[in-house]
């Protein structure tokens, strides 16, 4: 789950990560007076949405008086932010952050994320950090560097000072620098985060390691024991299907482009492998969802809904092995949810695995239009021959 810079910067504060003096403000008034409540000016105006690339973009401004914080306030909040993690639609700025400007004497980049090839965690910190970070790692990555960690062992202090040696941090700031990462790694680890990302980090002129930004992603799966950071959660920047979907334990992802094609799966790789042999069979999907190992036809009801909402839906795809969920439980609810939705695009049906010859006979006898497949490729071309 992703939050919000002022969110993040929230939890950096409890951890005693040193970050900037602020508020966030909804409307241009209570961005005059988070304002008034900082030690002086330059102030900085910061747009709050789930992407990066903000200052790119126009979301983030420099004002220099209050006159100015509140102008660029209402310039920025209501404004349609687009950026490279947007997407051309770009998302709409509800609040804005007001903070403190800094003398900035260095920019840095650092983030602590989970690397599956070792089962460890990783620090990746560069001097070349800014809004260009992701040109470094792109053309120059040798600028990056790496520095795992057992998580059983946890980060210690010969992890820290090869961090801070590869950045060339100077005596003056090491100190701080040390206490920043370590307190920084524990907060990683204490919310089950998925990516804690500093950029840029920055060493003021008086030598202080300050997080200028903040990004902390949290592992979903884990957010049961993590019950403040669920309420940071804003469906205001989430696909308004997704957070539907939610609502019935069903996962939904929304593919956009020219998509024609609905899946019901169960089961993310399966997921994976049906898209790619719809695309192979010569159509494209526009989205998925996944039903799990425990669906009944209510959640079978809400996830053909939830598929047919896309208007560029012109067949469904139904394809599940029947595990935990068995197949004339799924076909059931399927005939189920199709008497009720009343549904007019076609759907072919694949299912393997338990119960599969009663699930078969479920939907013969059903009297609804429902195309059956032998297998996943003659289900793939029988749904590209039905959206052609």
């Amino acid at each position: 789950m992703k939050i919000h810079e002022f969110q993040a910067k929230e939890l950096f504060r409890e951890y005693n990560v040193s970050v900037p003096q602020g508020g966030v403000a909804f409307t241009p008034a209570e961005a005059r007076k988070a304002a008034e409540s900082l030690p002086g000016f330059p102030v900085v105006v910061k747009a709050q949405i789930h992407a990066g690339g903000r200052g790119k973009g126009g979301g983030v401004k420099l004002a220099r008086s209050i006159e100015e914080v509140e102008s660029l306030a209402d310039e920025i909040l209501g404004m349609t932010l687009v950026t490279h993690q947007t997407g051309p639609e770009g998302r709409l700025v509800r609040k804005v952050l007001i903070e403190q400007g800094l003398d900035i004497a260095k920019e840095l980049y650092l983030s602590i994320l989970p690397d599956r090839a070792t089962a460890q965690n990783v620090i990746m910190a560069s001097e070349a950090g800014g809004m260009d970070i992701e040109a470094v790692a792109a053309e120059t990555p040798e600028k990056i560097i790496k520095v795992f960690v057992n998580p059983l062992g946890g980060i210690q202090p010969y992890h820290v000072r090869e961090v801070a040696f590869g950045l060339n941090i100077p005596p003056a700031a090491m100190k701080g620098f040390g206490q920043l990462l370590h307190n920084l790694y524990r907060l990683f680890a204490a919310y089950d985060c998925s990516l804690v990302e500093i950029n840029p980090l920055v060493l003021t002129a008086d030598d202080q390691v300050i997080a200028l930004d903040a990004k902390v992603d949290v592992d979903s799966n884990a957010l049961y024991r993590h019950k403040d950071v669920q309420a940071y959660r804003d469906t205001d920047e989430e696909d308004p299907l997704e957070v539907e979907a939610s609502k019935y334990n069903l996962n939904y992802i929304h593919l956009g482009g020219n998509g024609n094609v609905g899946n019901m799966v169960n089961g993310a790789g399966l997921a994976m492998a049906t898209m790619d042999i719809i695309k192979q069979a010569g159509a494209e999907p526009a989205n998925f969802l996944d039903v799990g190992g425990g669906a009944n036809a209510e959640m079978v009801e809400n996830g053909f809904r939830i598929l047919l909402s896309d208007a560029n839906v012109k067949g469904i795809l139904i394809n599940i092995f029947g595990g935990i969920l068995r197949c004339d439980v799924l076909a059931q609810g399927v005939v189920e949810a199709a008497k009720k939705v009343g549904l007019e695009v076609p759907v072919v049906v694949r299912m393997e695995g338990t119960n599969v010859e009663e699930g078969r006979r479920i939907l013969a006898e059903s009297g609804l239009t429902l195309i059956t497949a032998e297998n996943l490729k003659d289900a793939a071309s029988k749904v590209a021959e039905i959206v052609k």
